[in-house]
């Protein structure tokens, strides 16, 4: 409540003893202003504490009458302190709106208490008067300086909180099954620490961040950055099913991507994340897919076991590996459609633009090349098995 303006010696010798006068009402004061604050809203008592809140708020009153008659000069004693109780308000959780009300009411009690000193005074009523304008001054500027530095603690605050859920859930995407872990990450982020949750991975490099919006009934996510990929955490309801996870993606974010099975709980993000990177790598470079693992399981194995890959390549395809690579890649682009159309050589020649004698004879000598038969179940096995492992990691 202090201020600076000019006055004369006389005048200022006035408000001195107005204020000296006032600081010797200064429990009566408080107790007024702390009761007043309780009754207004039960947050005071709940989050301050009455004789904490009397402690402080004895203080503010202090400095706050003792700078309404200080020197011109006078450091601004009452700024200072104005700074430090908007951060411990930030700090104690009081809502801002109640701490300006409180400097408000403050202002509005110590004026009160002035003027009704000054009654029985016409001269010192007057100077009174003459002050109003720089007492007023001085309570906004009071009550300006805590909400600017409520605020910038509050930022602080949101950031470190953040940052600490961050590396929550950052272990417990890394394998961390810590139950105090969970149940933390759960509170701080409004998630159910027992519920059903699936984990996307995106390959990293991609400009476009609309997906980091995406919501829909039943889904939500929660995403992290890492330097080579993008993980999304997703909390599915119990009605929600992975079909409606994969159909939001495939039309909002282009791949590639992966997404796991479903998992119970937050102590299963770690597991989830793998079998959402391996998914993944069932993708080429290339793909623009977000696939699922439980759609994807065959490839999956095959890229689990790089070295058992590298030798199912060679035995199985053998020398199909030795043809000119153009006419070996038209082999294989065959085969992987006609197990797309389920067998179907009419269907495959209609995707392939040929005709279907010309499926067959590429088929046959396919067989020939690899020595197997695709009519063979085992042998199709190998060469379905075969062929995911040429496209995923030796082609």
């Amino acid at each position: 409540m202090g201020g600076r303006r000019p006055r004369t010696g006389n005048d200022w010798k006035l408000l001195a003893r107005a204020c000296a006068a006032l600081l010797e009402r200064l429990p009566e004061l408080v107790d007024e202003h702390v009761r007043e604050l309780h009754a207004y809203s039960p947050a005071y008592g709940r989050i301050i504490g009455y004789d904490q809140h009397r402690r402080e708020a004895r203080e503010a009153m202090r400095i706050g009458i003792e700078m309404i008659s200080a020197p011109r000069a006078s450091p601004r004693r009452d700024l200072e302190h104005a700074e430090w109780l908007g951060r411990r308000r930030a700090e104690q959780g009081l809502p801002l709106e109640l701490m300006v009300h409180a400097y408000r009411l403050a202002g509005q009690q110590v004026w009160n208490a002035l003027l009704e000193g000054a009654t029985s005074d016409v001269r010192r009523l007057a100077v009174l008067m003459q002050a109003a304008t720089m007492v007023w001054a001085a309570v906004d500027a009071q009550a300006d300086t805590a909400s600017e530095a409520y605020r910038a603690t509050e930022r602080e605050l949101r950031r470190r909180t953040d940052e600490q859920l961050q590396a929550l859930l950052d272990a417990l995407l890394e394998g961390g099954r810590s139950p105090e872990v969970a149940a933390r990450a759960a509170a701080g982020l409004d998630l159910p620490e027992r519920g059903r949750y699936a984990v996307v991975v995106l390959r990293a490099g991609r400009r476009d961040l609309t997906h980091r919006r995406l919501t829909a009934e039943g889904l939500r996510f929660v995403w992290r950055m890492r330097t080579d990929c993008e993980i999304g955490v997703v909390s599915l309801a119990e009605d929600t099913g992975l079909d409606v996870l994969a159909e939001l993606l495939e039309a909002r974010c282009p791949g590639p991507g992966g997404i796991s099975p479903v998992v119970r709980g937050l102590t299963e993000l770690g597991r989830a994340r793998r079998l959402a990177e391996l998914a993944l790598r069932t993708c080429p470079a290339d793909a623009p897919a977000i696939v699922r693992l439980d759609r994807r399981l065959p490839g999956a194995l095959v890229v689990s076991h790089p070295d058992l890959a590298a030798l199912l390549v060679s035995e199985v395809l053998g020398a199909l590996l030795d043809v000119d690579p153009a006419d070996r890649a038209v082999l294989l682009e065959t085969l992987d459609v006609w197990l797309d159309c389920e067998g179907s050589a009419g269907r495959a020649a209609s995707r392939l633009y040929c005709h279907r004698n010309t499926v067959f004879n590429r088929l046959r000598r396919l067989e020939q090349l690899t020595s197997r038969s695709l009519s063979r179940p085992r042998d199709l096995t190998e060469m379905t098995l075969a062929l995911d492992a040429y496209r995923l990691t030796a082609g």
